[in-house]
């Protein structure tokens, strides 16, 4: 293996359902990831050949037992030797509990090998949750399967993109997730914002080259409640956080009304949002980056990001969808990755 390929992190890319579009955008990207990274696919390799027939790519697959074995070259698909379920029943674009099955298996798999050091970092391709559910595994996504195999209970959902409508780039942080909005209220709390906050701030510092991010936090009621008129959330349980987070340091601002604070996010007046729910935050992101939006997980010990798209199972398998999330998703975990490998090494250096 050579230097430049040495210097590369190493990120392993789960294939998630294959019903869905991820195996075709995988290898639709593979040059460029491999540009960007040493990839290597964890997933059921029949799958990755039956897309690699559907674009006409004339790669070859590989299989490695370690992702240190991976070639890193733009014509060949390095993926891991493991047997997964049966998914020859598989139908392309339809709910099966063997796919989702699967998909569980593949994210299992790649966290286990990320946190003993023989991956640097995980991108996700799309899993489809009634999947999930037909196989019997109760998580609302994949957010919620890394918390719990990693053990952790402070964590968040952040998109973030950077490209021509914000070129500056842009994190956006979920206070609540998957679940009905009359449930979140109960989970819009002043600790809970303030954690969002601190998660938001560490990792916009990695992404910000260092320097001082600044934040905002949006508020839950149509024009920041104008003043009680309609709540007092904002008064009572977002300003305190705002405020706590302020004295510790942190360059946040708000709450602020939602409309209003993405322009001005936009515009480039602040480098990440924290907002109270999935619609608030999801919805602007998207309309501002469109297929460049990428998932990461915060609060993690690992890095993963993710595409910021479904299965899409209504243009799936037709050999029509867009790669583009899944390289900017590989183009962040692989700046993550680097800065947690220097983070590292220094610290490995102050311990000698």
């Amino acid at each position: 293996m050579d230097g430049m390929s040495r210097s590369r992190p190493r990120i392993l890319f789960t294939l998630g359902d294959v019903a869905g579009v991820g195996p075709e955008v995988l290898v639709k990207a593979w040059p460029e990831l491999v540009a960007l990274c040493r990839p290597v696919v964890v997933g059921d390799r029949a799958w990755v050949r039956r897309a690699l027939e559907l674009v006409g790519a004339p790669f070859e697959i590989a299989t490695v037992k370690t992702p240190d074995e991976a070639h890193g070259l733009p014509g060949v698909i390095d993926a891991l030797a493991d047997r997964w379920i049966d998914l020859s029943t598989v139908v392309p674009c339809a709910v099966s509990a063997a796919a989702g099955r699967a998909a569980f298996d593949f994210l299992v798999h790649a966290i286990n090998l990320t946190r003993a050091g023989l991956a640097d970092a995980i991108v996700t391709l799309p899993l489809h949750k009634e999947g999930l559910y037909a196989a019997g595994l109760p998580y609302p996504g994949h957010t919620e399967i890394l918390a719990d195999k990693t053990g952790v209970r402070h964590y968040a959902m952040m998109l973030y993109a950077r490209g021509p409508s914000v070129p500056h780039g842009l994190g956006v942080v979920h206070v609540t997730l998957h679940m009905a909005l009359r449930r979140v209220f109960e989970h819009v709390t002043t600790p809970a914002i303030t954690e969002k906050i601190h998660l938001l701030d560490g990792v916009m510092r990695k992404l910000c080259a260092g320097k001082q991010p600044r934040l905002a936090v949006a508020a839950l009621n149509p024009h920041a409640s104008d003043g009680g008129l309609f709540g007092d959330e904002e008064r009572t349980i977002i300003a305190p956080a705002v405020a706590e987070a302020r004295e510790e340091g942190i360059d946040v601002t708000g709450p602020l009304p939602a409309d209003t604070l993405f322009v001005q996010a936009q515009r480039g007046a602040f480098d990440g949002v924290v907002a109270m729910y999935h619609d608030q935050g999801h919805i602007a992101l998207k309309l501002l980056s469109g297929l460049r939006a990428v998932n990461v997980t915060l609060g993690l010990p690992i890095v993963r990001t993710s595409v910021a798209h479904g299965t899409a199972y209504d243009i799936a398998w037709k050999g029509i969808a867009d790669q583009g999330s899944v390289i900017e998703a590989a183009r962040v975990a692989a700046q993550l990755a680097g800065v947690r490998m220097k983070n590292e090494e220094g610290r490995m250096q102050n311990e000698e």
